[in-house]
């Protein structure tokens, strides 16, 4: 293997170490909200009772109004039944949230898969965060995420398409150009390289306004 080779893998290594620690870091924060709403429930239910005792019934119907809001941040969205996804997924959801960002996403996946879960982190992960960086190019109102993943006969199909302020990306050769920061190419190696591995198949269309990449991984 040349120099060159060696220093690529080494770049890539290193991308995709950073990449699943910053979706674990993802999970965890999600998780951390999750437990601190419940360690909560029992004030809530103390408080809302004091304010029955007085009567206080538009004060009830404010703090519900606020424990719905607060729910909602840290609601499960997706429940595919593979924890894998559901973490990733669901991560990448909230983070999207939290930058403006609409998801529209259905996600059917079983819970057994052939894909190892650093290769389903490295995919969905690069694919949520390129959609959602190419929306945040665009007004809010005009933001969108589309996801919907689920098995095509015995092969896993997955696709991700969002609107861009272009009208139409250029190629580089096979490749979308990107226009991101140092690093981010490598996530599109990545994906192309686990799609090869598995011999699955990997679709990139930009036609105007909207970005789609569809990948079909075989499961048997």
């Amino acid at each position: 293997m040349s120099l060159i080779s060696k220093r690529i893998d080494k770049h890539i290594a290193a991308y995709q170490r950073e990449l699943i620690e910053t979706h674990y870091a993802e999970v965890e924060n999600m998780y951390k909200q999750i437990r601190g709403w419940r360690h909560d429930y029992r004030n809530h239910i103390q408080t809302m009772k004091a304010y029955a005792a007085e009567g206080d019934l538009d004060s009830i119907n404010a703090y519900l109004d606020k424990l719905d809001i607060d729910l909602k941040t840290v609601d499960t969205v997706i429940k595919t039944g593979n924890k894998m996804v559901d973490a990733i997924v669901n991560s990448k959801i909230s983070l999207a949230k939290s930058k403006n960002v609409p998801v529209k996403a259905d996600a059917h996946i079983p819970v057994a898969l052939t894909i190892s879960e650093i290769d389903l982190c490295v995919i969905i992960g690069n694919l949520f965060d390129n959609a959602i960086e190419a929306s945040l190019t665009l007004p809010e109102g005009e933001r969108m995420i589309r996801v919907y993943m689920d098995m095509k006969n015995t092969q896993l199909y997955m696709s991700f398409t969002n609107f861009t302020a272009t009208k139409k990306q250029k190629k580089s050769g096979s490749i979308f150009k990107t226009t991101k920061g140092k690093g981010h190419g490598f996530g599109l190696v990545r994906i192309d390289d686990i799609v090869e591995r598995y011999g699955g198949y990997l679709s990139r269309n930009s036609e105007d306004g909207a970005f789609t990449t569809e990948i079909l991984l075989p499961q048997k």
